[in-house]
């Protein structure tokens, strides 16, 4: 399936230098004139006097260059004619080192020497204002330049954008008065898809962006064709990404970096770690950076295959891309999500002295999803200890972890020290795990006063996680009002409309049942089919529920009839009531047998080794009667099984799974 292990082993990449690293705090003392005159790269010592303004200029360029910020500001007035490399160093340090206080004074200073018309530096004053959140203060410079370069166009565009200005960034690619650039085009399809005020107007703006591109003669144009990939899929509109990317006429590392991560965060993983083949197979000259390790990353992590994430473990390693933070994030993540979480952790022990507030994420999302709810709570009080802030990405992992491990109170605990600790305002996805751990746990009256007393308006993923739990209970009231709900918000999500039929199911509600399965087909609505995917001799397959395609389909459902009937001999009562017809029970069982997570356990059993541990992904939430099959089997088969469906990982080992049946 990937590029074999040889092929791999051509590629190289040097590895990169390590950034440099200013602490704010650090306050270095008041130097002397004598003693500065130390600094290179002055060739002799100066003096203050009237012909020193070389000198001068040369000094505050080197103190800005070596981080000394401070003192280049105390020699800036005894500099009569400050050049424009002076003025450049000076923005670029301020903005370097988050500076609000010296850049006014730097800005000051060139209105005082009337060089803030200049466009190379209203263009640097632009690009530090953005840096430092200052967007009025960009918008100022821009406004008063009267000679309005591309480059000042450009750099406005790019504050916009960073800014989430969709709205004002496209009303100024309208009006811009000289010819663009691929940068121009770069800037404002970035600045489409960054306004969250109002995100159902990005996908036209994007469209409508793309047309000027290729009526303009840019549709050629690598750097810009690869910003409207990266943008598609942001989008989620995975099929014209796949358009722009075939019609490239030449592609390069980036281009080929953009849609493999367009498929792996688009739920394609398998297409993605295909793409990745095919780069490597057919333009053997691209090198895999560290972005494009990432994404093949992600994708191996989405299919849960192990022994092709290894193998992209070993080429990291050989090529130092190990010393780049964000690739060691990764294979952090890739190892939890394969189930392989004695390696995610080891890798996380590994960067004691470089961890940032993604690392510590990663592996408390690591204990949340393999069930060790107690665990992420205490690695969540090491990274404070660390002096890590804690982000709002980390309150959803371990909020999440004491979800999964029916930790109440705990959970409680850390959803009220967010904005009262930490200065962290609640958002959907924090609100949406406390109904999540309340509903798990039965306390949906406590779910719906969380509901009731949020700060914004309830999301789709608040009433999803309400619905999930009456699935779990069987409350149909709430269900019901819950869905009425997410028909508004979510109005082509087949997924709520078979969870309430599923709900009334349970309830024996057969004519509600009846009436959800006429609204899905008045809707041309189609559910997800289930779909599971095992990793056996690194190579992927994927089954579908009742796959009768397959080849070995036969040979499958002779071994789970075996073992059914064994089963049964044991105790085993096949859990029909999540069947969603009113069929014979011996049919409701066929149907039961035919699940796509009992196909791809089979189909383990079948082709890995003796003692091999069974690793699968399911598309869905594992049912309860999958539940029960994997839990039998395990113990008669005497084999370790891992099953990670869309809420967290199941280990399966001598009859017992790690959820304690509460998932």
């Amino acid at each position: 399936m990937l590029a074999s292990h040889a092929l791999l082993q051509q590629l190289s990449l040097p590895p990169r230098p390590r950034p440099f690293q200013f602490s704010s705090s650090y306050s270095p003392p008041l130097l002397s004139l004598r003693a500065l005159s130390c600094f290179k790269p002055l060739a002799r010592p100066f003096t203050a006097s009237a012909g020193a303004g070389s000198d001068y200029n040369r000094l505050i360029q080197s103190l800005c260059t070596q981080g000394h910020l401070a003192q280049a500001m105390q020699l800036l007035p005894h500099e009569r004619n400050p050049s424009q490399r002076t003025y450049e160093a000076l923005i670029l340090a301020c903005g370097r080192h988050n500076a609000p206080s010296h850049a006014a004074a730097v800005h000051r200073h060139l209105i005082d020497h009337g060089l803030d018309q200049d466009p190379f530096l209203s263009t640097k004053l632009i690009d530090m204002y953005s840096h430092l959140d200052r967007l009025n203060n960009a918008r100022y410079v821009f406004d008063r330049t009267r000679e309005k370069t591309i480059f000042v166009w450009n750099a406005f565009l790019k504050a916009l954008a960073l800014a989430n200005q969709a709205e004002e960034a496209v009303s100024l690619f309208r009006e811009m008065g000289v010819p663009m650039d691929s940068f121009t085009y770069s800037y404002v399809l970035k600045a489409c898809i960054a306004s969250s005020s109002h995100p159902s107007a990005a996908p036209h703006r994007v469209k409508q962006i793309h047309a000027h591109v290729c009526r303009h003669g840019f549709a050629s144009r690598v750097y810009v064709v690869t910003t409207l990939i990266d943008c598609y899929a942001k989008l989620g509109s995975v099929t014209y990404s796949e358009r722009v990317f075939n019609g490239m006429i030449e592609r390069n590392v980036v281009s080929w970096s953009a849609m493999i991560s367009c498929y792996a965060k688009n739920e394609r993983p398998f297409d993605a770690l295909e793409l990745f083949k095919e780069m490597m197979v057919t333009e053997p000259e691209t090198v895999p950076n560290a972005v494009t390790m990432v994404n093949a990353l992600q994708a191996c992590a989405g299919l849960a295959a192990l022994g092709q994430g290894k193998v992209f473990h070993a080429y990291i390693l050989r090529n130092a891309l190990d010393t780049v933070l964000s690739v060691v994030n990764a294979l952090i993540a890739m190892y939890s999500k394969c189930g392989s979480f004695e390696m995610a952790r080891r890798t996380f022990d590994r960067m004691s002295d470089r961890r940032d507030v993604v690392t510590w994420n990663s592996i408390i999302s690591a204990y949340g999803i393999h069930g060790f709810g107690e665990k992420a709570i205490q690695v969540f009080h090491d990274m404070i200890s660390a002096g890590v802030s804690p982000s709002p990405i980390t309150f959803v992992s371990v909020l999440g972890a004491c979800s999964h491990a029916g930790l109440i109170d705990e959970g409680k605990s850390f959803f009220e020290s967010m904005s009262r600790e930490h200065g962290i305002l609640p958002r959907s996805e924090h609100y949406a795990c406390m109904v999540d751990l309340l509903g798990r746990a039965g306390q949906l009256d406590e779910a719906v006063k969380i509901i009731e007393g949020m700060r914004i308006e309830p999301g789709p993923t608040v009433w999803g996680s309400l619905l999930g739990a009456c699935r779990v209970h069987c409350n149909v009231e709430l269900a019901e009002r819950a869905c009425v709900r997410l028909f508004e918000l979510e109005p082509v999500n087949a997924g709520n409309y078979v969870l309430l039929a599923d709900i009334y199911a349970e309830a024996k509600m057969w004519e509600e049942v009846t009436r959800v399965k006429k609204l899905l087909e008045t809707k041309e609505l189609q559910k997800v089919p289930g779909c599971s995917w095992i990793e056996v001799k690194k190579k992927m397959y994927s089954f579908v529920s009742v796959d009768e395609m397959n080849p070995q389909i036969e040979q499958l459902h002779a071994l789970l009839v075996q073992l059914v009937n064994e089963m049964k001999n044991n105790g085993y009562v096949p859990n029909t009531k999540i069947v969603l017809y009113d069929l014979e029970l011996a049919e409701k069982e066929r149907i039961l047998l035919g699940h796509s997570e009992k196909l791809a356990v089979a189909f383990g059993l079948i082709n890995s080794g003796n003692g091999e541990v069974i690793r699968i992904t399911k598309n869905l939430r594992l049912c309860e009667d999958c539940h029960s099959v994997t839990k039998f089997i395990s113990k008669f088969s005497k084999r370790e099984i891992l099953v990670r469906d869309v809420n967290r990982f199941h280990h399966f080992k001598d009859g017992v799974c790690s959820c304690s049946d509460y998932w």
